[in-house]
């Protein structure tokens, strides 16, 4: 492969690097970490949405879709609220309380989209009352519903990036392609909503798949995008599913950071738990990102030997949010106590 950089290199490129072993790409690391640093510094935003930034769903435990990889498991620890009326006085309690936002979503109907259209006006009044950073999670939308959504002002609208016709297929379960995706984020580019894409790595199995082709969409859609969400699959139990291997992980970050070298680059909460989540996440930094949401105690301390230089922001928010709103969003000392006991308790 020619020398790397980030100006130089062809999709070809990209393609022959993801196929190397790990010990090859050692050097393509090392040259993803110092452009981060280049950008953006020597310093690791950590999220820690706990009791400040919950996650909601307006459909509780249901979706239509019976995704391979989920089967509804990732529901079950959001809030359901279901009505108009338990959304408004949660979120505007929870304003009172001195909470920064909060994730709305939930599981998706038959079309792949989350069925928000109800509770767009409550989420409008929402918005008007109050300071809170809300993020939604759409799902695959139409036009009526992009144009509501830009009326609500919500500041966040996290988008799953997928352009693998097999995932949606064989594990979503979904009679849709992939111009259904691009539609979708034409909509939301069309009426001008701040728009965060999420690419899910190993969905496909566990395995490596078509993961370059959503980011090469990305590239074509949305040029330079201010934060780019990676997530990597949790395989479920007593299932076909592996274990995303680390190192994949990695090549396909220092990619992103290759090609979006002044994007912020998040390692977000969805990722194996065990002993690879370390490995996953100690990988994910050598490799770019700038931010990560609740990494492990073990993660921190390794960062701090591999470059001691590093210095840590906290964030008592989800790592979707933008920059401009980080400030309502800084952990306070008592927050980050309360992060230090929980990492202290792991094993």
């Amino acid at each position: 492969m020619k020398k790397i950089t980030e100006n130089q290199m062809t999709w070809s490129d990209y393609e022959e690097l993801i196929s190397y072993d790990f010990q090859e790409i050692e050097s393509v690391l090392k040259y993803a970490y110092n452009l981060k640093v280049q950008n953006f510094g020597k310093r690791l935003k950590i999220y820690i949405p706990n009791l400040k930034f919950p996650a909601i769903s307006i459909t509780g435990s249901e979706c239509a879709l019976n995704c391979e990889h989920c089967n509804k498991k990732y529901l079950e620890n959001m809030k359901p609220l279901l009505t108009n009326t338990d959304l408004k006085q949660f979120l505007i309690n929870h304003h009172k309380e001195g909470g920064v936002g909060a994730l709305i979503s939930g599981g998706c109907d038959p079309n792949g989209a989350v069925p928000l259209k109800d509770f767009l006006n409550t989420i409008k009044e929402v918005k008007q009352e109050t300071n809170l950073i809300i993020n939604i999670h759409t799902g695959l939308i139409n036009e009526d519903t992009a144009i509501q959504l830009k009326d609500t002002s919500a500041d966040i609208i996290s988008f799953d990036i997928n352009m693998d016709e097999l995932i949606i297929k064989d594990i979503y379960h979904l009679d849709k392609t992939v111009e259904d995706y691009k539609h979708s984020l034409e909509l939301l580019q069309k009426n001008s909503l701040n728009i965060v894409p999420h690419i899910c790595f190993g969905l496909y199995y566990g395995r490596i798949h078509e993961e370059l082709k959503s980011i090469k969409f990305i590239k074509d859609s949305i040029p330079n995008p201010s934060l780019i969400v990676i997530i990597a699959l949790i395989p479920p139990k007593n299932s076909d599913f592996e274990i995303p291997k680390p190192e994949d992980i990695s090549k396909l970050i220092a990619v992103i950071r290759l090609i979006f070298p002044q994007t912020e680059i998040s390692l977000g909460c969805m990722r194996p738990r065990g002993s690879v989540k370390m490995e996953i996440e100690q990988l994910a930094f050598k490799a770019g990102i700038t931010r990560i949401e609740i990494p492990s105690k073990s993660t921190l301390q390794w960062i701090k030997k591999y470059d001691p230089n590093v210095s840590f922001e906290f964030y008592s928010a989800c790592c979707a949010i933008p920059e401009k709103y980080e400030n309502k969003a800084t952990s306070k000392a008592e927050d980050i106590r309360s992060y230090t006991l929980f990492l202290n308790g792991e094993n």
